[in-house]
């Protein structure tokens, strides 16, 4: 498949003008290659030198990435941006970007995968970013505690960034939005969740999750978004037969 019929591809089931005007990121092709078919697509979790060279090194004519190169304003092609698409040029290698809509989606998305981890069940919208809601909520159909919780979404079985059990032992009830989202805590707590999984945590909000005695997990912000990214390679997998990989690349952040 050319560049052309994977941006068909993966529009047409990812929605990517849903956030057109909303997300900072440049959703779609971001670098095109010179025409060639592709028959391997890595996957990675950000665009960097790294995961370009690897990308390049396993063969892969394009990768797939949830956090690209371009977030809503002109960039100079000097420094690190220069070496990052000097790699991709040099070897071939289109790059593909996805973020909000990756986030949101129902079936691939970063929070529908770790809601089905959980194992959260009624699933409803949660957490709103520029009106529109990108995370989930739900119920458990058995109460689990918040070491639970950290073990079914654990990548590679990494310990989270930090748990907070501010909470009830027993959990009923649950919101996610992977990444940096924080904040979306006080949705949780307004809504009367025992416990909000996010990426990262804010000194500023510890006070407000205590006091609202609401359980935490920051499970990492590379460490929430893997999954949407693994989900979609497995779908690309399914649907064209190409072949596909995943560089795992962690930050540890």
């Amino acid at each position: 498949m050319n560049t052309c019929e994977l941006d068909r591809y993966f529009r047409s089931f990812l929605n990517l003008e849903n956030f057109s005007g909303i997300d900072d990121s440049l959703n779609g092709l971001q670098v095109d290659n010179d025409g060639k078919d592709i028959n391997k697509i890595a996957f990675a979790v950000d665009a960097c030198q790294e995961s370009f060279q690897l990308a390049a090194q396993r063969g892969a004519g394009l990768l797939f990435v949830h956090h690209g190169l371009f977030w809503g304003k002109p960039l100079a092609v000097k420094g690190s941006l220069r070496s990052r698409l000097e790699i991709l040029l040099k070897h071939n290698v289109a790059l593909y970007a996805v973020h909000l809509p990756l986030d949101q989606h129902p079936e691939v998305g970063n929070n529908a995968a770790l809601s089905q981890l959980l194992g959260l069940e009624n699933l409803e919208p949660f957490g709103s970013y520029h009106g529109k809601k990108i995370g989930y909520k739900g119920v458990f159909s058995k109460p689990i505690t918040i070491e639970e919780a950290v073990q079914r979404i654990s990548f590679m079985n990494r310990p989270p960034l930090g748990v907070y059990p501010f909470g009830n032992r027993e959990i009923h009830s649950c919101g996610v939005v992977s990444g940096g989202a924080p904040w979306e805590a006080l949705e949780a707590i307004d809504e009367g969740l025992d416990l909000y999984i996010t990426g990262e945590m804010s000194h500023s909000l510890y006070h407000y999750a205590w006091e609202g005695k609401l359980n935490m997990i920051a499970g990492g912000h590379y460490s929430t978004e893997v999954w949407g990214v693994k989900k979609v390679m497995e779908k690309v997998a399914h649907d064209t037969g190409l072949e596909v990989e995943f560089l795992d690349i962690p930050t540890g952040l």
